[in-house]
């Protein structure tokens, strides 16, 4: 999994600068261009840079997250809490996310300090990648790429979700998800997944983040068959 941080050479701090703003430019036109894939709602790149919470979060989070790898603790964490007011999202600093990462809505969104977050990832609000308060060290989850949490699903833990897996709505996922699997229930288990490699090949986008109508038909699939389990 690769994350969105960028390495600069020191030796060269005109190339490193450069290297920075033309990155920096680069990676904001792609996560600008991942709202208006996914978001009907998102009309213009001006608009959703000025107006969607998740994108002043992760961004805001890109400076803080520099501050914490250079030391400076104090000023990351006041630039993340910053940030948790103006927008409603707390990531921690030392979180480590990818790049294209779309937050929905984004309210009440945590992300935890050693939680690592893939390329082209989609969370929904309400979400917390948190810990169990029994670990120490790498003690939230990982998300693998193209990972989708619905709205107030909680992976608790050290716990990993592989690449192109779901996790439905109001979830609570306490174990390692298997790629291309989708998890639902409290505590959650697979309702789905594809093992064939050839299914995997030629499967519809129902397991990909990858097309906005096909993840809010999956989304509701997912919360109707929650519904049913809670009902058991």
């Amino acid at each position: 999994m690769k994350n969105g941080n960028m390495h600069v050479n020191s030796n060269d701090p005109l190339g490193a600068a450069i290297s920075v703003v033309t990155q920096g430019a680069r990676g904001l036109s792609d996560l600008l261009g991942a709202y208006q894939k996914r978001d009907p709602a998102a009309r213009t790149k001006l608009e959703v840079l000025l107006l969607y919470p998740g994108v002043h979060a992760v961004i805001m989070h890109r400076v803080s997250n520099w501050l914490w790898r250079h030391h400076l603790r104090f000023l990351a964490r006041l630039n993340s809490q910053i940030a948790r007011h103006m927008t409603g999202i707390e990531i921690h600093p030392g979180a480590t996310i990818g790049r294209r990462f779309v937050i929905d809505h984004g309210m009440g969104i945590v992300i935890g300090e050693t939680a690592q977050v893939g390329n082209d990832c989609l969370i929904y609000h309400g979400v917390t990648l948190g810990g169990t308060g029994k670990d120490r060290g790498k003690r939230h989850p990982t998300l693998g790429d193209h990972v989708l949490v619905g709205c107030n699903a909680s992976v608790l833990g050290p716990v990993t979700i592989g690449n192109h897996s779901r996790v439905a709505a109001e979830a609570v996922v306490l174990h390692d998800v298997p790629p291309y699997s989708t998890v639902a229930g409290v505590p959650a288990h697979v309702v789905r997944s594809v093992n064939d490699k050839d299914e995997v090949v030629h499967s519809s986008a129902s397991l990909r983040v990858d097309d906005e109508e096909d993840i809010c038909l999956d989304c509701d699939t997912l919360i109707m068959h929650h519904r049913r389990v809670v009902r058991m």
